[in-house]
């Protein structure tokens, strides 16, 4: 597995896939590339898709510091930069979609296209998930692994048993990085740099999150100029996993509108 070297000597894991118009698929808090297992073959026939692992996951470097949104960005361009790519679409969920907003921001002209997918602004603009959300997450035990499920699908789509889910977290993840992406997700505030990003934005949530309140996906379309909001009705924060079938052509189309911009 190749890997970049950022500014600060960290290596980082990625895995690069395919041919066509390059796509970087960032995934969420404590995840690793295989975040995007179930789906990434739907972006394969157009695009030359790129995910890797954030540093203190996976086959990346895991230092016992501070993380950053901001240092996540530049482990993206790190990558790009070992992989010899000038710009890239980049479509980040989640966590991915806070580093997303980063990296559109300080590097415009490493974005041809942004989609950002079930995530926030952050910062003090940001609509809070619920009180009864974060007491259900803090449950001892397995009962916080069940209601993280059960925030992430539908509960008729848990009721197939379709498995393994790759969205609950990098389980061989270190506890102390664990905790320093909860820390870095959590001091995200793009707010005042949201207007800066130049780059063509599709913004995408479901209509059901209680993880990361569908409110956010308003302030972000509303911040960001020009950007589009699709809102895929009875979605939990998983959606491009559970509605794969509506949110992957959705982004595909997108994407394909500005293939050759620049």
């Amino acid at each position: 597995m190749p890997h970049a070297k950022s500014t600060d000597g960290v290596r980082i894991a990625y895995q690069p896939r395919g041919d066509g118009t390059p796509l970087v698929l960032l995934a969420g808090q404590a995840n690793t590339h295989h975040w995007w297992d179930h789906v990434r073959d739907d972006f394969q026939a157009a695009h030359r898709t790129v995910t890797l692992d954030y540093r203190g996951t996976g086959e990346s470097d895991k230092p016992d510091e501070p993380y950053s949104i901001e240092g996540f960005a530049q482990d993206v361009v790190a990558v790009l930069d070992d992989l010899g790519v000038d710009r890239a679409h980049v479509y980040g969920t989640s966590m991915g979609g806070r580093v997303a907003q980063r990296l559109a921001a300080r590097y415009p002209h490493r974005v041809r296209a942004l989609v950002l997918g079930c995530t926030s602004p952050g910062g003090r603009h940001a609509v809070e998930r619920g009180d009864d959300v974060r007491r259900a997450l803090a449950r001892p035990g397995p009962a916080a692994g069940r209601a993280l499920r059960e925030l992430m699908y539908t509960p008729a789509w848990l009721a197939t048993g379709t498995g393994p889910r790759n969205t609950l977290g990098d389980p061989a993840m270190p506890a102390y990085a664990r905790r320093r992406h909860l820390a870095a997700s959590n001091a995200h505030d793009a707010w005042d740099v949201l207007p800066d990003i130049s780059a063509p934005t599709l913004v995408v949530h479901g209509t059901d999150d209680l993880l990361n309140p569908t409110a956010n996906a308003h302030l972000l379309a509303d911040r960001i100029p020009g950007a589009r909001l699709h809102l895929i009705p009875g979605a939990r924060h998983a959606y491009f996993e559970e509605f794969r079938a509506t949110a992957g052509p959705l982004v595909l189309d997108f994407l394909a509108e500005h293939d050759h911009d620049g």
